[in-house]
């Protein structure tokens, strides 16, 4: 598996869309301060192929995935395995009730040379060569066979993150032989050990099947042959023997079916003769028709005495008159007549409606005229009023005032001085005053008041005066329509008699009605006694049919009586005939059945003979198919023995499949053949770690195995043997770097499964190394890198370490987000 480019959007601390392109890049190191998002970048990875990431421990935590506050992540991997391009995706999303659950996932393989670029835009459907998977547990299926590894082993050969580096390294024996397994592809041995399995124990209860079947063979052998083969030719000479006895057993059969055809026939004409009675009511069938036939007439003549008595009425009728012209003129007068009485009554409305009115007249200008003079009062009030307050004016002056100066009013000179009143006229005349407003504004009341009565009693006077003038109107209408008409009393016997003769036509057509009925009810009484009569004729009829072929003398149409009284006495006759010949006939029946019978006798004896039952009704098939039965018991035999014989060569093959079978499953039984491939392989990944351990400890360490075990061999301390678990830290990660360098390097070409291991990202303590074993291993990982059929990634904050590789990834955080940038190459 070789990443080509990442997508993380919500991914814990990558709050924000964040893009890292690891397009034609071989070497590269994400660097950056620590808790800045580094080992972030190898958890995004291990999620998007197995949905979990190691140091959240378990995988069902989920949670962890999302940014804080964050409502979703996404992340996508688009990478490469096998030569092929896939691009995998999984959503995460937090629910309203805080449930965190995969809301999608999909794995598809991309289309060949597809531009990356069109990621941005969304892909379509001819980008996506084929679509693997769906849901997330279609994914991880998918992921096993593309990848090759599950989740286990892919984070000890490929992704080795944080505490995870030396797990290869320190893993026990069964589970390092259980990764081996699977990179090497030897599962592939156990699955061909249990097809052998299967097929022996197949090929054992077939061979067992076989045994049984052979063993059930006991009736094949020469002697039931021989037997099988005389009983056929005994029954073809019985064969033989009923074709000939056969045709004399149907010639008999035939002349005693016969006879006894004759002989039913004979009864049955004599039945048919005999059946032959008169009908009890054949002779009062014609005369009920008859009598049925003159009801109908004289129904008849009936009905049309009442139809012209009808008729004649409604002609009087229709000379008397138009009783509903009539009707319309009498109340035309009875109107007229109630106009004239109620005139009178009309124009004494008008008349005191008149006289109420001339009153109201005068009284409204009687109101009027007090009113005005009110006005008057008031007007004479104010003038006093005003004379009171210059009065009281110039008397205030009056002091002031000498014969020949000016007036301080009007300028004038003055010649005479004014004579001072008592009292003042002020008050007197505001009281005056008020008085006459008072007096004014109950007269205008009054005015009002009489002119809505005026008014009110002009809108009655005239609408009294319309009502008159209606009524005179409808009055000289109604003269103009009644002139030249008959009188009201000549109008109403005229309607009395019109009234009379509807009364009579009523009645008459009534009696039509009647007549009518019983017209129908006659017919239908002489339809049914007709009937009745063409049922009988029916009858006798197909009872003469019936004796067509006897020759029955010809039937008196015009009587039935007489006709089936002259039928009962010619089949009498012919019964009796027929009788007196019976008996020969039955002697004929009794000579024929004992022919036929000496016939079967015969034939029986012949089966008996031959050991078969007796004959049904068809002997030459039943001799046919006994011949036929014992031929096929006879090749039945012949056919079982070739069975047999198939059966033991068959038998032969299946011993033989058995045994290899077996001997295949024993050599590949997992203490033999599995462990010496497993032997083999770790003997070559040992010494490839061993090389690249020397070189990076300065020669100082060796690695090696025993029994499942690692150990050292220290050449500065006289090749001493040490478990890798007494190594310091820094030498543990030379030896856990050499294993895992050797695990990228040489396994991928061990191995026979789909396992591919194109990278190997480390993220571990580059920090604990001095410098001179930081230069070794910085030399190591870029001839690593430099042969290009690996991509080979580290995770540090070393910065000597990163200064010597070509690609950097430096992540930063901020209070809101990490982020990428890409640096070099």
């Amino acid at each position: 598996m070789r990443p080509i480019r990442l997508d993380l959007d919500g991914f814990t601390v990558f709050r924000e869309p964040t893009t890292v392109d690891f397009t034609d890049t071989d070497f590269f190191a994400l660097v950056g301060p620590t808790g800045s998002g580094k080992s972030t970048v190898l958890d995004a990875m291990c999620f998007a192929l197995y949905g979990t990431v190691p140091r959240w421990g378990d995988r069902r935590a989920i949670a962890n995935a999302l940014a804080p506050s964050a409502a979703e992540a996404r992340v996508r991997l688009i990478f490469e395995s096998a030569q092929k391009r896939y691009v995998l995706t999984r959503v995460v999303r937090r629910d309203a009730k805080g449930a965190v659950t995969t809301k999608h996932a999909g794995l598809e393989m991309l289309a060949p040379g597809l531009d990356l670029g069109k990621l941005e835009s969304g892909l379509e459907q001819q980008d996506i060569a084929e679509v693997l998977a769906g849901t997330p547990g279609e994914v991880d299926t998918a992921v096993l066979t593309v990848v090759g590894m599950p989740y286990e082993q892919f984070t000890k050969c490929v992704v080795l993150p944080q505490g995870e580096f030396a797990a290869f390294l320190h893993a026990k024996p069964a589970e390092r032989q259980k990764i081996l397994v699977n990179l090497l592809g030897l599962e592939v041995y156990g699955r061909i050990r249990e097809r052998a399995q299967t097929e022996g124990a197949t090929a054992e209860a077939k061979l067992k099947v076989l045994d049984d079947t052979l063993h059930a063979f006991t009736d094949i052998d020469d002697a039931t042959l021989a037997a099988a083969a005389r009983r056929v030719e005994s029954l073809r000479g019985v064969a033989a023997a009923v074709e000939e006895i056969a045709p004399r057993l149907a010639d008999a059969g035939h002349a005693a079916t016969s006879a006894k055809a004759t002989l039913d026939t004979l009864d049955a004409q004599i039945a048919r003769l005999s059946a032959v009675t008169v009908p009890s009511d054949a002779a009062g069938l014609a005369a009920s028709a008859a009598t049925a036939r003159a009801a109908v007439a004289g129904a008849m003549d009936a009905a049309r005495a009442a139809e012209e008595r009808e008729e004649k009425l409604r002609g009087e009728l229709q000379s008397a008159g138009d009783a509903t012209a009539l009707r319309r003129l009498l109340d035309r007068h009875a109107e007229r007549a109630r106009l004239v009485a109620e005139s009178s009554s009309v124009r004494s409305a008008v008349t005191a409606a008149e006289r109420e009115h001339t009153t109201a007249a005068a009284a409204l200008e009687s109101a009027r005229a007090d009113a005005r003079s009110a006005l008057a009062d008031l007007e004479a009030a104010r003038e006093a009023y005003q004379a009171a307050v210059a009065t009281d004016r110039a008397v205030a002056l009056r002091p002031h005032l000498k014969v020949g100066d000016s007036c301080p009013v009007c300028t004038q000179t003055v010649h005479e001085l004014p004579a001072v009143p008592h009292d003042s006229a002020v008050a007197a005349a505001e009281t005056a005053g008020k008085r006459a407003r008072k007096r004014s504004e109950a007269a205008d009341r009054v005015v009002e008041e009489r002119d809505r009565a005026v008014r009110d009693l002009d809108r009655g006077l005239a609408a009294a005066r319309a009502h008159a003038q209606q009524f005179a109107q409808r009055v000289e209408a109604l003269d103009r329509e009644l002139e030249g008409a008959p009188p009201a009393e000549v109008l109403q016997r005229d309607l009395d008699g019109i009234a009379a003769l509807t009364r009579r036509l009523d009645q008459a057509g009534a009696e039509v009605r009647k007549a009518r009925e019983a017209h129908r009810t006659a017919a239908g009484q002489a339809d049914r006694a007709e009937e009745r009569l063409r049922t009988a004729w029916r009858g006798f009829d197909t009872a003469r049919d019936g004796l067509a072929a006897f020759a029955p003398p010809p039937a008196n149409r015009d009587d039935l009586a007489d006709a089936w009284s002259t039928l009962h006495a010619w089949a009498t006759g012919e019964a009796g005939r027929r009788r007196a010949g019976r008996q020969a006939t039955l002697d004929e029946v009794a000579a024929a059945e004992r022919r036929a019978g000496d016939v079967r006798d015969e034939l029986a004896a012949a089966f008996t003979g031959a050991g078969l039952p007796a004959p049904g009704g068809d002997p030459v098939r039943d001799a046919a198919v006994a011949l036929e039965r014992a031929d096929a018991a006879r090749r039945r035999i012949e056919e079982r023995r070739a069975d047999a014989e198939r059966m033991r060569a068959q038998r032969d093959e299946l011993a033989r499949e058995a045994q290899v079978a077996k001997a295949l499953a024993q050599h590949l039984r997992a203490d033999r053949f599995e462990r010496w491939l497993l032997a083999e392989a770790l003997d070559t990944l040992v010494d490839g770690a061993s090389s690249t351990l020397r070189e990076l400890s300065g020669g100082q360490y060796d690695l090696g195995h025993d029994k499942g075990e690692f150990y050292v061999v220290d050449h500065h301390d006289a090749g001493l043997r040490r478990a890798v678990r007494t190594l310091s830290g820094g030498e543990t990660f030379q030896a856990s770097l050499s294993l895992a360098l050797a695990l990228s390097e040489q396994l991928a070409g061990l191995s026979a499964a789909s396992a591919s291991l194109e990278s190997i990202v480390l993220d571990e303590g580059f920090g604990t190394l001095d410098t001179a074993t930081l230069d070794t291993v910085a030399v190591t990982l870029e001839n690593l890198a430099a042969r290009g059929d690996r991509m080979v990634g580290v995770v540090t904050h070393v910065g000597a370490l990163a200064e010597r590789i070509p690609v950097r990834f430096e992540v930063r955080r901020d209070a809101r987000t990490a982020r990428i940038e890409r640096v070099g190459l």
